[in-house]
C-alpha cells in the first residue's frame, strides 16, 4: 500500500508528498480553469500517468524479456470535454521507440504490454485512449 498526503496551499496549488521517498509535486489549476497552469494540473497528472505507466510497464516487460527500450520516449496529450461535466475526453499517447532492429515478435508482445498497464486498466470506459508506438 502507497501512502501520499496532500495540502492545499491557497491559490488554487496543491503540494503532495509520497511518504515513503519523500518526493514532492506541486499541482495547479490550469489556465481554462482559473489556474496560471505553472504546474503539472491534476488533469495533466491523470495524462502523464497512462504514458509513465505504458513506459514502465513495457521496461518491466523488456528486462524480463532481456530486450533493451532505453531511450523510448512518450508524448502525451490530453483532451478536455467541450461538454460538462469537466472531464478528460481524450488522451493521446504517442510512444517513440529507440532504433535497436526489434523482431516482428518483439513489437507485437511490446504492443500488447504497453496496452496492459495499470493505469490504462483503471480509466474509464468513457475515455477515449488513442495509443501509437512508432518503431
Amino acid at each position: 500500500m502507497t501512502k501520499m498526503k496532500s495540502v492545499y496551499l491557497g491559490d488554487l496549488r496543491v503540494e503532495s508528498t509520497h511518504l515513503l521517498s519523500g518526493t514532492r509535486l506541486m499541482t495547479d489549476a490550469p489556465v481554462d480553469n482559473a489556474g496560471k497552469g505553472a504546474s503539472f494540473s491534476p488533469t495533466d497528472l491523470c495524462a502523464v500517468a497512462l504514458s509513465n505507466c505504458i513506459l514502465t510497464t513495457m521496461g518491466i516487460f523488456a528486462a524480463q524479456k532481456g530486450i533493451d527500450i532505453q531511450g523510448a520516449e512518450a508524448e502525451v496529450e490530453k483532451i478536455m470535454s467541450a461538454e460538462p461535466p469537466r472531464r478528460i475526453a481524450e488522451i493521446r499517447v504517442r510512444v517513440q521507440m529507440p532504433p535497436k532492429g526489434y523482431t516482428d515478435k518483439e513489437k507485437l508482445t511490446l504492443e500488447r504490454t504497453a496496452r496492459t498497464c495499470a493505469v490504462h486498466n483503471t480509466l474509464h470506459e468513457a475515455l477515449k485512449i488513442d495509443l501509437e508506438i512508432r518503431w
